[in-house]
């Protein structure tokens, strides 16, 4: 007769041959016979966890601890399974308790360091694997994951130490050389990266994250048909691994492959990269006719992606439905002044009442977007007409050409080590003749103002910007009076082509897939110029190009113009005013080109003519206070011809007109005084056009 210790060693041999089933058997047998049997147990519930059947394996586990509770063992075998399960707080109790029993747990306290970095609690994480390491510090599973852990919070150095060193103890980790090689290229080191992860898929040519890492290397390096190859590898091993997918929709969306790119870019919400899209029960629009019904638009990632892409509302408006916007609560007060036919609520708000939704990323695929049907029409954003006259006001002493500049993103996107740069790389621009740099930065980066120490002059509007009207209120209105932005990718540049300001980009030699390739244009917006990376990292060659296209710009702007006939400083100074009146209520694209080329051109007589000077600045305030008060009279008067209303409103409104043409005249000659009052004779000062 077979003893219990003769079946349990049987059983034990079958489950280390793989031999599931059958040492399953023997181990039910040996609990029917004796159900106290804690060995048993445990051993039952490491079989069903290596069988794939992790949710039995955690009952298994946890009637056995019943039996044998100080067996900490038990409760490191508990807490891995409950990892597997993403069960990640109950993982945490269950090594905790492991290591109550046997503090010195090395295997117990990295596994407790890899639960608290899944529910957070870095700081802890951190703890708990360098507690780990002092006592193993052979074991290369912690520097991995420690490795995961640095890298994950934007520690990059910290992250290569420990994966080296987790290769040092290691060599054939394929794991620890993908993320040296992700690690190495978020560093800048695409050479470096693309060689560890080379050897991953030399070591495990069965991964597919190996292949993808590689894939996304390669695209960082310009090197696209490569990367697309790897994509393909990865997807082959793979068919549903996400981030493969995404990455190739990527790739495609940057070489203009709109149709096989919207596709692969709606796997990105399989990404562990991006939060979830919300829990609706409504059905996701198809792009069908709305036919009356309300489609909820929920923006997603960050702030540039929402002005670029709220674009799209009038467009499903346009299928005959109703459009709410679920957005950032940030650019609630921009987004509802400039689409008032949709709703806007904010991601604080819960889920309104609609029939379909849609992601707002998902538009351009939903609707069929080419290179030739990107809804470029310029401006779709515009500033509020009382900030904008306010920063008018503000701005007025600033002479000269002026560029708005904002050269850091958000720290925490993922690229944003290549893409954003040190304010002090914009010093060649500062140095061009004629030019006043304005600040746009807002958030981070606005520390490096402070640290400027003069080195080159810059116009820092006030730390109070944005923070009454909501965010790039003030910001659109400021953009609004210059001449020029040059930005980083970040919001700032979204807002400025959305706005249809003059827009150079700065843009890192792997740009995000929207700028595409070798394109010194944008299709997305009319009014921007690209200056590219021509290699990794060399951002003094973008702004030595830049320099040299100011330079440019400003002497063409200086250049003569056609002359048409001389006025008096007054008379130049109330045309400018109206010309700036006039563009900040335009909403017609072409018609904003024109009056902004008029603009610019006055603004160069102005600025070679009128001496800068505190009353003359207020007289020129004031002027547009009456170009504002004027424009909204015939805005009334023209109301009532439309009507046939010729009774006493538009008796009251044509007197008002009269009064605030006497005013505009009033100040022409305040001005004239002034400066007369000031120079002996008052230079010759002529009205200019822009030249063909």
């Amino acid at each position: 007769m077979t003893t219990p210790r003769a079946s349990f060693d049987q059983g034990w041999q079958l489950h280390q041959a793989g031999q599931f089933r059958q040492a399953e058997e023997i181990y039910r047998a040996l609990l029917r016979a004796d159900p106290r049997d804690a060995r048993v147990w445990f051993v039952l519930g490491s079989l069903c966890e290596a069988d794939s059947r992790p949710d039995e394996a955690v009952v298994h586990v946890c009637q056995a601890l019943e039996l044998s509770p100080r067996e900490p063992m038990g409760h490191f075998a508990l807490g891995n399974v409950l990892l597997k399960l993403g069960r990640f707080a109950e993982g945490e109790l269950a090594f905790r308790r492991c290591l109550g029993l046997q503090p010195e747990h090395a295997e117990a306290l990295g596994n407790l360091g890899y639960s608290l970095a899944e529910l957070g609690r870095h700081e802890e994480a951190r703890a708990a694997y360098e507690q780990a390491l002092r006592l193993r510090p052979d074991c290369a599973e912690i520097h991995y994951n420690l490795g995961n852990l640095l890298r994950g919070r934007y520690d990059l150095d910290g992250a290569v130490a420990c994966y080296r060193r987790a290769l040092e103890l290691r060599p054939d980790y394929a794991q620890a050389h993908v993320n040296l090689g992700v690690a190495l290229a978020a560093r800048g080191e695409l050479e470096a990266a693309a060689d560890s992860l080379r050897r991953a898929v030399a070591l495990r040519p069965d991964l597919p994250e190996a292949h993808d890492s590689l894939g996304a290397v390669l695209s960082a390096g310009g090197r696209l048909d490569e990367a697309l190859a790897c994509y393909e590898r990865a997807l082959a091993l793979k068919p549903d691994f996400a981030d493969a997918r995404w990455n190739r929709g990527l790739a495609r969306l940057l070489l203009g492959d709109f149709a096989g790119g919207w596709a692969d870019y709606e796997w990105r919400w399989r990404c562990r990269r991006l939060k979830p899209p919300p829990a609706l029960t409504q059905p996701r629009w198809d792009g069908a006719p709305l036919a009356g019904r309300t489609a909820l638009l929920h923006a997603e990632q960050g702030l540039g992606d929402t002005l670029q892409f709220i674009r799209y509302v009038p467009l499903v408006e346009a299928r005959g439905g109703r459009v709410v916007v679920q957005c950032q609560d940030a650019l609630l007060p921009l987004l509802s002044r400039c689409f008032p036919t949709a709703r806007f609520v904010g991601y604080g708000e819960s889920a309104p009442a609609c029939d379909v939704w849609a992601p707002l990323l998902s538009l351009p695929g939903l609707l069929g977007t080419t290179l030739a049907t990107i809804p470029a029409r310029v401006p779709y954003l515009f500033a509020d007409p009382d900030l904008a006259a306010h920063w008018r006001r503000e701005l007025a002493p600033v002479r000269g050409f002026r560029v708005g500049i904002a050269w850091q993103g958000s720290p925490q996107h993922p690229w944003d080590r290549h893409r954003s740069v040190p304010l002090t790389v914009f010093e060649p621009l500062a140095r061009v003749p004629g030019v006043r740099l304005v600040s746009l930065q807002r958030g981070p980066g606005y520390e490096q103002i402070a640290s400027l120490a003069g080195r080159f002059p810059l116009v820092t509007p006030g730390d109070q910007v944005d923070r009454v009207a909501g965010a790039l209120m003030d910001t659109a209105a400021i953009m609004g009076r210059l001449d020029l932005v040059i930005s980083v990718d970040t919001s700032f540049a979204h807002l400025a082509g959305a706005l249809g300001v003059p827009l150079w980009l700065a843009l890192p030699f792997s740009p995000d897939w929207r700028w595409m390739l070798r394109r010194a244009d944008s299709p997305w917006y009319p009014t921007a110029r690209l200056f590219r990376q021509e290699r990794p990292g060399d951002w003094s060659g973008v702004f030595a190009r830049l320099a040299d296209a100011l330079r440019e710009t400003v002497c063409r702007s200086r250049r003569a113009e056609p002359l048409l006939v001389e006025v008096s400083p007054g008379e130049l100074l109330d045309r400018l005013t109206g010309l700036e009146v006039e563009e900040s209520h335009e909403r017609d694209p072409a018609r904003s080109a024109h009056v902004r080329a008029a603009r610019q051109a006055l603004e160069v007589a102005a600025r070679e003519s009128l001496p800068e000077d505190a009353a003359l600045s207020d007289l020129r305030a004031q002027l547009c206070a009456a170009h504002e008060h004027l424009r909204d009279v015939e805005a009334g008067l023209r109301g009532c011809e439309a009507t046939g209303d010729f009774g006493p409103r538009f008796t009251d409104l044509a007197r008002a007109a009269r009064r605030a043409n006497d005013r505009r005249a009033s100040l022409r000659r305040d001005i004239d005084r002034l400066l007369h009052s000031r120079v002996s004779m008052a230079p010759p000062v002529v009205e200019g056009e822009p030249a063909g």
